[in-house]
């Protein structure tokens, strides 16, 4: 007789994706995710704009995500939702409609916290990826954090460093707003950049004490840099398009990859597993394919699927904390920041 897995349904709103996912223990069995374009007009999102867009779309997408998955909410034992750190309003949505749904359900709440779940997101049973074993170092790369932690457990994660400032996808975005491309920039930085060299110009690594980032100097310096060269050549940019991006990027990958260094050296972990938005940076993959080879790392990177935000990462991490009994209630807020 087969034992019954544990249904989590799991709901992501953290900022302008609205995703819902069903989880069979550890298995994705749906993961759906609304995206909203509407702020590509504007670029960059709009929390208004956003929240109301997550009130639009939460109960089809759940309702996708139990059909797709096969089961009804009836079978469900457990809703996981977003906690923070993300958009106040966004958060909002997400956090009622789960707490309203489990109270009618009357089954088992969970609170996630967005950072946790895109280092768990390793943990997600997939067939050919290998899952990191504790203790590893873990860098979050988004568009709102950039973080070196040290994760000994599920649930004992230590902080080892982090931006005192701009956040490593908050940097991509800015700079490619200064290059004119329309939002999000950061992808189409990464596109033009496999086209040119990383060498062809020069920029100055910020120096900041041990492990933690800084990349609001290296944006102004851009700056500064495209208002000089444009001043002198209008058609600059377009004319050397490629070539600025590789450098960008590859001054930013440096960046990481120094912290990175550093952190293996004053913790002895050579298992490197990255997360976030940015952990789909095609630069940064392979730096960190090549750091395999050359320092005797192990990496782990994610699935595409998993990078941007989604549900089946709040589901994994939903998932371990129900089997610690591990609940929250309807007293639970959301928390626009929120630590481990």
């Amino acid at each position: 007789m087969s034992i019954k897995p544990t249904y989590i349904l799991a709901i992501e709103s953290s900022c302008d994706d609205t995703s819902a996912a069903i989880m069979a223990n550890n298995k994705v069995l749906s993961n759906i995710v609304a995206r909203q374009d509407i702020h590509e007009e504007y670029g960059g999102v709009v929390p208004e704009l956003a929240s109301r867009a997550h009130q639009q779309n939460i109960v089809p997408v759940v309702d996708v995500a139990l059909k797709k998955a096969g089961i009804t909410k009836e079978q469900l034992d457990g809703i996981a939702f977003t906690q923070g750190p993300g958009l106040m309003g966004s958060l909002l949505v997400g956090g009622s409609f789960s707490k309203s749904l489990a109270l009618a359900l009357d089954i088992p709440l969970i609170a996630v916290n967005h950072m946790h779940a895109h280092i768990l997101c390793h943990f997600i049973d997939e067939e050919n990826f290998d899952k990191p074993e504790f203790p590893f170092l873990a860098l979050t790369i988004s568009g709102g954090h950039t973080q070196i932690v040290q994760v000994n457990s599920f649930f004992d994660l230590k902080i080892l460093g982090e931006t005192t400032d701009d956040a490593v996808g908050e940097a991509f975005d800015k700079t490619a707003k200064i290059l004119g491309f329309p939002y999000p920039g950061g992808p189409l930085i990464d596109k033009f950049a496999k086209e040119g060299n990383p060498k062809a110009f020069s920029f100055t690594k910020p120096k900041v004490d041990g492990l933690n980032f800084s990349f609001s100097g290296l944006k102004t310096q851009i700056l500064y840099f495209i208002q000089k060269q444009v001043a002198a050549n209008p058609n600059f940019i377009e004319e050397n398009k490629a070539d600025i991006c590789a450098s960008i990027q590859h001054t930013i990958i440096n960046i990481l990859m120094d912290k990175l260094k550093l952190a293996v050296k004053e913790t002895g972990i050579k298992q490197i597993a990255i997360g976030g938005g940015v952990s789909a940076n095609s630069g940064i993959r392979q730096a960190l394919k090549d750091a395999e080879k050359k320092y005797g790392w192990k990496a782990f990177i994610p699935k595409f699927e998993y990078t941007t935000d989604n549900a089946a990462m709040i589901g994994i991490v939903g998932y371990y904390r129900f089997k610690e009994s591990k609940f929250a209630d309807s007293t639970t807020v959301s928390k626009a920041r929120i630590e481990f």
